[in-house]
Order: C-alpha cells, then sequence, then structure tokens
C-alpha cells in the first residue's frame, strides 16, 4: 500500500571553530570568557549555544502518529486498510486515501482524491503512521502516472510525475524506495522497469528492465513469468517474486547491487510436489535478518501454503514442517508469531512457523473476507465487501477468536 515524503534530519554537526590564543593572554582570555558566559546568563540564558549532535537519517521505528485532520468519512467504501499499532492506521477507499488515530471507530479523509471509484487502481505504500505514497496512474498510459507523498500523515502532500503508472512500490525508509514498474504481460511473460529513489519519490532513475523492446534491456530476471511483487532491505537488495509454469519452480529472483543484476534465489519445492504450479508474491522480512515466504502450491491436492523462513537475511530458505490447506494471505507481527487465514479459518503460529493452531473465529467471514491486518498477537483486523461492494471492518483482542464490528 504508499507515497513519498521527503525526510527531514533532526540535527546538523556543529562545526568546530578553533581559535589560537598567545599564551601571554590564556589568563585574559579565560576571565574575559567567564564574564561573557555571566552576563550571557543572567540577561538571556535561552541564547546560550546548546551542543548538536548528529543524528542517523534512517527513519525512527515508531515516529510519532500524526492526528487525521480531515474530514469524517463513511468507511464502507474502504478497499484496503493498513494498520501500524491498534489506534493508528491508514485506508484506501474507492475514491479517497483516509486515516484513523480510534481503533477504526472513525475514518477521516488524509489526502490527495483518487479519483471517482479508482480505489482498486491505485498503489499506495505506507512506510509508517507518518509516510505514505499514492501512485495514481495516467488513463489508458501505464508509463505514467502522478506520485503523491506525505510525511505528516496525510495532512499535507507533495506531488511529482513518476515514469510508471502501474506495478508494486516498496520503501526501506522515508527516502529510499524501489518500483517494480508493469510493461505488458501475456502467454505467460511479462515486462517490467525496475526503478529507484534515493530522494523519497520526488525523483526516480531506472536500474533495469527485460522488455527486449527497450534500450539495454537484460535477461538475468527472465521475460517469461508473472511478476507479483517486489520486497527490498536496502537500497541494494532487492528480490521479485511470481509465478512461472514450469512444474516445481519457486520463481523468486534476487539483486544485490541495486537492481542492476538478478540472480534466482536458492528455493526448493516441498517434496511431493515437485510437478505442482507454484506462486510466490516475494518475501515479508520482519526485520533486515529474518524474513518468511509464502508459496502457494497448486496440484492434484488441491491448494497449500508452503512458508520458509530465512534466518540470513534472504540468502538461504528453510522450508516450515506443515502446509496450511487452502492457505491464503499470511500476516507475522513478530519473529515468532503470525497468522494466516484459509477462507474458513485463521492458523496462528507463535514458534516461528513451526507449528500452527486452528483458530475458528465466531464470525463466518466466508466470501465476504478481503484482508486482514494483526498489529500484535492479539490485536487484528479483518475487512470484509459484501456482494453489493459496501465494506465493514472487525477487530479482535483474543488472537483471531471472536470479532466485533470496529466502531461499535
Amino acid at each position: 500500500m504508499p507515497f513519498l515524503a521527503l525526510r527531514r534530519f533532526l540535527g546538523v554537526a556543529p562545526g568546530q571553530i578553533k581559535h589560537l590564543v598567545a599564551p601571554a593572554s590564556i589568563l585574559k582570555c579565560a576571565l574575559a570568557f567567564l564574564l561573557l558566559i555571566v552576563f550571557a546568563s543572567a540577561c538571556s540564558p535561552e541564547l546560550l549555544p546548546v551542543p548538536v549532535t548528529q543524528v542517523s537519517t534512517a527513519v525512527p521505528a515508531s515516529p510519532p502518529a500524526v492526528g487525521p485532520t480531515g474530514a469524517l468519512t463513511d468507511p464502507r467504501a474502504l478497499v484496503s486498510i493498513r494498520m501500524f499499532d491498534e489506534r493508528s492506521g491508514w485506508g484506501i477507499s474507492q475514491t479517497s486515501v483516509l486515516r484513523t488515530a480510534d481503533s477504526a471507530t472513525t475514518w477521516h479523509t488524509a489526502g490527495p482524491s483518487t479519483g471517482e471509484a479508482s480505489g482498486y487502481t491505485v498503489t499506495s505504500y505506507f512506510l509508517d503512521a507518518a509516510h505514505g505514497w499514492i501512485l495514481v496512474p495516467v488513463p489508458n498510459d501505464m508509463l505514467h502516472g502522478i506520485l503523491y507523498r506525505s510525511s505528516d500523515g496525510g495532512v499535507s502532500w507533495m506531488e511529482s510525475p513518476a515514469p510508471f503508472g502501474d506495478g508494486q512500490l516498496h520503501f526501506v525508509d522515508a527516502r529510499r524506495g524501489w518500483m517494480m514498474a508493469t510493461l505488458g504481460a501475456g502467454a505467460g511473460s511479462m515486462g517490467i522497469a525496475v526503478f529507484q529513489t534515493q530522494d523519497g519519490g520526488a525523483t526516480w532513475t531506472q536500474s533495469y528492465t527485460n522488455d527486449p523492446n527497450q534500450p539495454e534491456a537484460g535477461s538475468s530476471l527472465p521475460l517469461g513469468g508473472l511478476k507479483n511483487g517486489i520486497a527490498a532491505t536496502s537500497i541494494e537488495k532487492a528480490w521479485i517474486g511470481g509465478v512461472t509454469y514450469a512444474p516445481g519452480t519457486v520463481y523468486l529472483y534476487q539483486t544485490v547491487d541495486g537492481g542492476r543484476s538478478w540472480t534466482k534465489s536458492p528455493v526448493q519445492a516441498p517434496a511431493g510436489y515437485e510437478q505442482a504450479e507454484l506462486q510466490t508474491a516475494g518475501p515479508v522480512f520482519v526485520d533486515a535478518g529474518i524474513a518468511y515466504l509464502p508459496v502457494h502450491l497448486s496440484s492434484q491436492n488441491g491448494v497449500l501454503l508452503a512458508i520458509y523462513l530465512s534466518r540470513d537475511g534472504g540468502a538461504s530458505w528453510l522450508l516450515s514442517p506443515e502446509l496450511i490447506p487452502q492457505g491464503g494471505p499470511m500476516d507475522f507481527v513478530s519473529a515468532q508469531t503470525g497468522f494466516v487465514w484459509n477462507g474458513t479459518n485463521f492458523y496462528a503460529t507463535k514458534d516461528a512457523a513451526q507449528s500452527w493452531t486452528v483458530v475458528t473465529p465466531d464470525l463466518a467471514f466466508g466470501d465476504t473476507f478481503s484482508g486482514m491486518d494483526f498489529v500484535t498477537p492479539q490485536v487484528g483486523f479483518v475487512l470484509r465487501t459484501d456482494a453489493s461492494g459496501i465494506a465493514s471492518l472487525y477487530k479482535t483482542v483474543d488472537g483471531a477468536a471472536t470479532w466485533t464490528l470496529a466502531g461499535n
């Protein structure tokens, strides 16, 4: 789900000024300096210089949430949600960007309009409660769009033209991000272009394309196969997941040089499923070292979800012991705890996907289930959409067993 915000520096390193003092005048200078301090302290203590320490440009792990300031709006038009704690989150409606700061009880407009009934066509990414990006495509032109970005929780937005209109965004912090832009798909193949930004999305540089019709096209990321998603841990390392119709093949490619070249990641099909069709949207990183890779298997045994774990930053992958029948969306809230929805029940793990517990909800979501987002091992949200397109949001506080309508 996001858009782009210029990152603020919280401090600048002060310059160091050295004064050369002749030995004979050291005492005089020292006395004068002491008198100056006493005088300044008595008259205007607030003017005394305070040392400033240079701080990291990395985004704080939990930046202060900015409360929504827009008008109240009807949440029944929600298309997707992204919560960052029990109270604060973003939403995309059919026509706008929304914010909540009271556990989804109320929603406020918080950004640029996405256009009439266009909520399903925009690309978004939300880094935290303050930073978000919204890509609105130019109609009938997949190569151009308008990228909106905010660094204050949607109170204000900046916009800039983008050299792409559709695809997947991923930001590693408020300044550095990736875009896997869609160039067209057909007959089991898909052309893409990979872009990067280091100024929060104001400008983008293309680092790769596999489209043979474009100059300097590469082949390390094959044209064959459909590309489903991109994930990154730095401006150098990223992964693209997808599906190819070669049996038993996990379509996962990695770059370690900023997208200029790609290599296939070493992920083996589960034993007994060497002829299955395997599909993934790519890894989900809990932190820079630990990641989970959901792989959907389609075979004579139906659809199963295999989950792989990496403890070395995506260099290697280990298959978890249990395959989840009809497994769908996956959401990990920590290195140990995660949830999977399989169309009827939730599967919960507390031991890094080594074992799963079936949790049957007291509400039958069925075909109305359209998304979930857990923020703690106990607290989570489910978005459901009925046949007429009306959305409703439910909340659990006991690990997916019981659900109540948010706002009640």
